[in-house]
């Protein structure tokens, strides 16, 4: 009888974290919703828990907090846009600082444009975790992005980190600026933003090429 019992066991188990799984992605999944057609103030807990079928008080099960369920969402949505940076980047035939430059701003661009929750939370709900999360998004690409820049002899080999680091903060104000000025962003800050990026690494082109 030990035995039968210690081997049903797992199933239970496996049944109850399972049950946890999907109740976490049906409240990530009711955020996302909220956020994309009624906006960022309308997305509160109370209102998550109605859309997702789960009491209020049951949601402390799984976020402690609303800035739980943002920073859980925004970490769901990071390997997407990761994945397209780096297609963006490498598997285009970036030639020129200029295309450079097009390679990270294009993939965000049509990320913000494509997912309207992500883009409420990321500009009208931006708490200080989403900042710590974007940040260390932006220093992974600026690595990435400065090591391709000296490899493909596109700038000098002694250009600090630190520039490229700067240019992706300049880029974020941007964006900043372009989606207060429209919901899908402006074109016209965005195209004078790839001119501003493009002239400042232009600054530590390489006198190879």
């Amino acid at each position: 009888m030990i035995e039968s019992a210690s081997t049903s066991a797992p199933p239970v188990r496996t049944a109850v974290q399972r049950r946890g799984i999907e109740r976490t992605q049906a409240i990530l999944d009711s955020a996302e919703v909220i956020l994309a057609k009624q906006g960022y103030a309308a997305a509160t807990l109370k209102a998550i828990g109605e859309h997702a079928g789960i009491p209020t008080a049951s949601l402390y099960h799984y976020f402690a907090d609303r800035g739980q369920v943002e920073a859980e969402l925004v970490r769901r949505h990071v390997p997407a846009i990761d994945q397209r940076f780096a297609a963006s980047l490498y598997e285009n035939d970036v030639r020129t600082l200029h295309d450079a430059v097009d390679a990270m701003i294009d993939p965000l661009l049509a990320y913000f444009r494509e997912h309207p929750g992500f883009l409420q939370l990321w500009f009208a709900g931006r708490s200080a975790t989403l900042t710590e999360l974007g940040g260390l998004f932006d220093d992974s690409w600026a690595e990435k992005l400065w090591h391709f820049l000296i490899e493909h002899k596109l700038i000098n080999a002694t250009t600090p980190l630190f520039a490229v680091q700067l240019m992706f903060e300049v880029g974020d104000r941007l964006f900043d600026v372009a989606f207060q000025r429209s919901p899908t962003g402006d074109d016209d800050v965005i195209d004078e933003g790839r001119r501003m990026l493009t002239a400042y690494l232009t600054t530590y082109a390489s006198k190879t090429r």
